[in-house]
């Protein structure tokens, strides 16, 4: 059978599979977003103990596998009474796995701001929360903002793995259309070009488009 007919034949399939991928990886952005911003600002916080608290969030996360990570969210958080549905634990592991990258991301980008804006800061005599919020980090976006395109696609990616706990996502329904018919190169060569366009065609000329308009708002500034 052709790739396009395939195609044709199980659209129905795909496209459905294909929003659910979509709907977790928006999820996860956004918890990877949340978590990276204030783990991110927690480890460079003067407060030892916010320090300590991301400091350990991060090495366990970065440390350990995403695959396990999303056993415990699933099989093992409902042991302790903790009961997560598949959908959620699938987007609640991949963002926390992210946002223990992306903290450092933002920690990096926050430290790589010039000096001398630093400065301009402090003479401005703004409290330290509008300093950071309306001088320092906008520009540590702009330094951030290539670094997180990597990271995005990677929790596009990851996103495949929810399959694994029967969350009816693009690779679920991949393999469900598989084992049906053994069409493997057609099944699985869909996949890769519907995941290629996802991260190609839609997210990364969207991150290029919210830099530059980044960049034209600071330049204005």
């Amino acid at each position: 059978m052709s790739l396009w007919k395939f195609v044709e034949q199980y659209w129905p399939k795909l496209l459905n599979g294909t929003i659910v991928t979509l709907e977790q990886f928006l999820a996860a952005a956004i918890l990877t977003v949340s978590v990276s911003t204030l783990f991110g600002l927690m480890k460079l916080s003067g407060n030892s103990v916010f320090r300590s608290i991301a400091v350990v969030y991060i090495e366990f996360f970065r440390g350990t596998s995403l695959l396990v990570q999303l056993y415990w969210m699933y099989f093992v958080l409902p042991v302790f009474g903790f009961p997560l549905e598949k959908f959620t634990a699938g987007f609640v592991a991949l963002g926390l796995n992210a946002g223990a990258y992306g903290a450092e991301l933002v920690r990096g980008g926050i430290q790589a701001v010039p000096a001398g804006q630093w400065e301009a800061a402090y003479a401005l005599s703004l409290s330290p929360s509008k300093r950071m919020w309306r001088i320092i980090l906008p520009q540590a976006l702009l330094i951030m903002l290539p670094p997180w395109g990597n990271l995005l696609i990677d929790v596009l990616k990851g996103t495949a793995l929810v399959s694994l706990i029967a969350v009816a996502d693009l690779m679920f329904q991949v393999n469900e259309i598989n084992q049906m018919t053994y069409l493997s190169a057609q099944a699985f060569g869909t996949a890769l070009l519907i995941y290629y366009v996802l991260a190609r065609v839609l997210l990364t000329p969207s991150l290029r488009w919210l830099e530059a308009r980044l960049r034209r708002k600071l330049s204005r500034d």
